[in-house]
């Protein structure tokens, strides 16, 4: 069977892009297009604070159309509303007629997005959804997927783990109750290689910074 076509939500990190991976490898999706909200007043990606200069690497490297959703900082409810409508017409536009999401098991959030899209006629695919994460995220590190950590909530993990690279040395160190994927919003990350990409993007590590409560550490395209 021909898979239905569809847009990847883009988050710039790890369970996105693995995502694209397992979408195309089981068959799940015809991924045309990836959509990302950016913060217009940091000029980054919306909550894992990725550069939009390493986004735009990113996105050259996938070889797929960017639909960018820029949102002012703060954002009211109601212009979030207008622009991901619109966005959403730009998603309609490219004859997708999926959103393939990259959430691994928190059910308010795939309720949220199911009854969003549910409206507009377009379905959601989750191609990772129910694995257990201690394996998701072996696997991931397995596949060649390369990622740092750029954002950490302080709350729940340590600040100092902000900026390492994920991989096997930094699951190890993690604490008990910390989800090895980070679904819990204990951390986010920015990938810099794997299969999904044409080639490896060489990055650099910046500065760490603590604001509105997160600890993000910046990854700098060189």
């Amino acid at each position: 069977m021909t898979p239905p076509k569809a847009v990847l939500s883009w988050s710039s990190g790890k369970d996105c892009a693995f995502a694209l991976v397992e979408a195309r490898r089981l068959g799940l999706a015809d991924i045309l297009a990836v959509l990302t909200t950016t913060n217009e007043a940091f000029d980054r990606v919306a909550m894992h604070g990725t550069r939009n200069a390493l986004l735009e690497r990113q996105i050259a490297a996938l070889g797929l159309p960017l639909i960018d959703v820029p949102l002012p900082w703060p954002c009211s409810n109601e212009v979030y509303a207008a622009r991901m409508t619109a966005a959403m017409e730009r998603v309609k536009a490219t004859g997708a007629t999926q959103m393939v999401f990259g959430d691994l098991f928190l059910q308010d959030v795939r309720a949220y997005r199911e009854a969003q899209l549910a409206p507009l006629g377009i379905g959601a695919i989750f191609p990772l959804w129910g694995r257990p994460t201690d394996a998701l995220a072996r696997e991931m590190i397995a596949a060649g997927i390369e990622a740092h950590l750029v954002t950490v909530d302080p709350a729940q993990l340590h600040p100092g783990f902000c900026g390492r690279r994920y991989d096997a040395s930094l699951l190890a160190d993690l604490p008990e109750g910390v989800d090895p994927c980070g679904e819990n919003g204990e951390f986010h990350t920015a990938v810099t290689a794997g299969p999904m990409f044409s080639a490896p993007i060489p990055v650099e590590t910046g500065a760490s910074v603590t604001r509105d409560g997160f600890t993000y550490t910046d990854l700098i395209p060189t």
